[in-house]
């Protein structure tokens, strides 16, 4: 005995036509024997073609609404029916539900065979870089597995001097047509030939190079260009480099994912490249030019009199390069580290010592760390 249709179907009893064309549509593709391949689906599948076919017709619904399934048990084709491709409203809505699973349940005369060019597949590339090329960019040479043409057959798949013929499971027509019994009739299905998968033909002979595929895995040496100013996540495409196709189809695309390795001297931020350098207290004091680490190489740095400790300098255009257009930089921005010496020899202590008596300090033995710490913030 069938379950009520509006529970099969999940609809209120006053469901309008749409909301049960609706429901029907999203169940179906939930539980095609063709999609869904869990035990019981095909089952289900049954249940709701008909649940549909009931209460999709005003005339049957109102039956059914009277008298239940006494009311509809004769209405929608006895044993031996079956449905065929010109069957009206339900062949349209069948037809445009798997029109997204390569056309299953669609009218012979409506589906495109599969011989046709078929695209190579795209492919993706982890790729560490240096900071420092990843900065300056260049070219990288990689090795990468992916399927060629086979030059022996060329693609073809069949051994040289043999060629195709029609398709013994579909006689060529790249269907097969299987008929499925409901509980109000039998219902013909049009699905890809598995043989042929929807090409309508067969190789007569398999190439021995390639085993009849058209293609064989190979690794292939590649030099991939890399722009400037690439950071991590960056995604490069590099085209025609994939999986090749099949008949002719064209080659994939090679997806290429930038991961940049950390500097032990040199930190990026966007556009900005940070860094440390450390000066002694003299210099502080006093300001000078020192020689500082930069991607580019060594640069002097202007130490201004009286720089102050985790004072940031900066060095313009120093940084890194836009990414697409490598003449605009970002800049160098230094952090400034200051040594205090905890030793002096008898000299530097006594110039020191008269220089704190000159400031007014007050100092003692081992306090002259004391006095320069606090000199820098006065």
């Amino acid at each position: 005995m069938p379950g009520d249709y509006y529970q099969i179907l999940n609809v209120p009893r006053d469901a309008s036509k749409e909301d049960v064309k609706q429901a029907f549509r999203r169940l179906a593709r939930k539980y095609h024997p063709d999609v869904n391949k869990e035990e019981g689906a095909e089952d289900r599948f049954k249940e709701i073609n008909r649940a549909y076919e009931v209460l999709s017709d005003p005339e049957t619904k109102a039956r059914y609404d009277r008298f239940g399934e006494a009311g509809v048990s004769s209405g929608a084709g006895g044993p031996g029916y079956e449905y065929s491709a010109d069957m009206g409203g339900f062949a349209d809505i069948f037809e445009t539900i798997f029109n997204g699973f390569g056309g299953m349940g669609t009218a012979p005369s409506e589906r495109k065979r599969r011989g046709g060019p078929v695209a190579g597949d795209d492919l993706r590339l982890d790729l560490k870089l240096s900071f420092r090329e990843a900065i300056f960019g260049g070219e990288k040479e990689v090795r990468i597995p992916h399927l060629e043409s086979c030059q022996v057959c060329r693609g073809s798949g069949a051994k040289v001097g043999t060629g195709v013929k029609s398709c013994t499971t579909c006689s060529g027509s790249g269907q097969v047509r299987r008929t499925t019994r409901t509980p109000f009739g039998s219902f013909a299905q049009v699905t890809t030939c598995p043989t042929c998968n929807g090409s309508g033909e067969m190789i007569e002979e398999k190439c021995v190079s390639c085993g009849g595929a058209g293609r064989k895995q190979e690794n292939k040496k590649l030099k991939i260009t890399i722009p400037a100013g690439v950071d991590s996540g960056t995604r490069l495409r590099v085209a025609n480099e994939g999986d090749a196709g099949l008949k002719g189809g064209n080659s994939g695309d090679l997806y290429v994912y930038v991961f940049v390795e950390s500097d032990p001297e040199f930190r990026r931020n966007g556009l900005n490249i940070e860094s440390e350098t450390t000066i002694s207290y003299l210099q502080a004091i006093l300001g000078a030019r020192v020689m500082v680490n930069t991607v580019d190489g060594e640069e002097i740095l202007t130490i201004p009199p009286g720089t102050q400790p985790n004072t940031t300098l900066i060095l313009e255009n120093k940084g890194v390069p836009k990414l697409g257009n490598a003449v605009a930089r970002g800049n160098h921005l230094i952090t400034v580290k200051i040594s205090i010496p905890s030793r002096l020899n008898a000299e530097e202590r006594k110039l020191l010592e008269e220089l704190a008596k000159i400031k007014g300090e007050q100092t003692s033995k081992g306090g002259l760390e004391g006095f320069l710490g606090g000199f820098f913030h006065k």
